[in-house]
């Protein structure tokens, strides 16, 4: 068995792979409370450390961390594009195995990667990486407690996104929602990337000259949007999507996201600005150019 071969089988063909099972009995953290409790205690331990160091050290001081965002960026990274390659693999043998059967309702294999048929159970290898992805949203959290030992600053956005994403995960599962296929692919895809330029920039190599990871968030954002139009028009003309009522409850967290984005994005630039703005009335005030206009003379 040569190297493509072995990974093909340890990536869509190993018998745990091909026999998963979602259920309480068979699945860690397959249970509705554990899902809130451990939202809870997220958000509670993030509350505790941001207070417990507002208390113990000088205000804007932060704590060095050494190389762990680095370590974890980079294990993001390679989890991400792990359960991309999973995915991208199993969905493959998913259509070629089942995709006799769908010539009774004419479903194409596009049709089946955005409106699961109805009465579609979480089970197989496509649901064992969308379990892997839920199971790697708790990873995603620790970047919460980076951002507050080092930046002291507990970010809302970060909370809610993080809460939500959790939950949507879930809700994949546990409803055999459609179109969870493609959001997998696209956001395992994007977070290889952003997880990898993020060590990249880590370990002190130079970034883009633009905002890198923002763009990748906007146009991850503008898939979903396209993909939840493309759900709702097959669950309209092709007799239903399977999981469709969680996939509703999903479009208002999505759409929930979308707001906060949006709303973190218009803060940042304000803030970026005003930042200029002050730049330049300082130098106006000393009767110097700016200090762009330095650069250019």
């Amino acid at each position: 068995m040569n190297l493509p071969q072995k990974l093909t089988y340890y990536l869509s063909e190993h018998p745990r792979i091909v026999n998963f099972r979602w259920g309480h009995a068979h699945s860690w953290g397959s249970t509705w409370s554990f899902l809130f409790a451990s939202i809870a205690l997220y958000i509670l331990i993030s509350i505790f450390l941001h207070l417990s160091l507002s208390i113990l050290l000088r205000r804007g001081r932060p704590v060095p961390l050494g190389p762990i965002p680095a370590v974890h960026s980079l294990a993001m990274a390679l989890i991400s594009a792990t359960i991309f390659a999973g995915l991208l693999l199993s969905s493959a043998a998913e259509i070629r195995d089942t995709r006799w059967f769908w010539w009774r309702s004419k479903t194409t294999p596009f049709q089946w990667l955005l409106c699961f048929p109805l009465g579609t159970r979480p089970s197989g290898r496509v649901f064992f990486w969308s379990y892997a992805f839920y199971i790697s949203r708790f990873l995603h959290t620790f970047r919460t407690y980076f951002t507050i030992l080092r930046r002291r600053n507990l970010s809302l956005f970060q909370l809610l996104n993080n809460s939500i994403l959790i939950s949507m995960s879930f809700l994949w599962l546990e409803f055999s929602q459609s179109f969870q296929v493609l959001a997998i692919l696209l956001t395992t895809s994007v977070y290889s990337v952003v997880y990898g330029y993020r060590f990249w920039t880590a370990i002190g190599l130079r970034g883009a000259c633009f905002p890198f990871v923002i763009s990748c968030q906007i146009g991850l954002l503008s898939c979903n949007i396209l993909c939840h139009v493309g759900v709702l028009m097959f669950h309209l003309l092709s007799g239903g999507c399977n999981g469709i009522g969680a996939w509703v409850f999903n479009s208002v967290l999505n759409g929930l996201i979308l707001l906060l984005f949006m709303n973190f994005f218009v803060k940042m630039h304000l803030r970026k600005t005003k930042r200029t703005f002050m730049a330049v009335e300082s130098d106006s005030e000393t009767d110097e150019p700016p200090q762009d206009v330095k650069k250019d003379t």
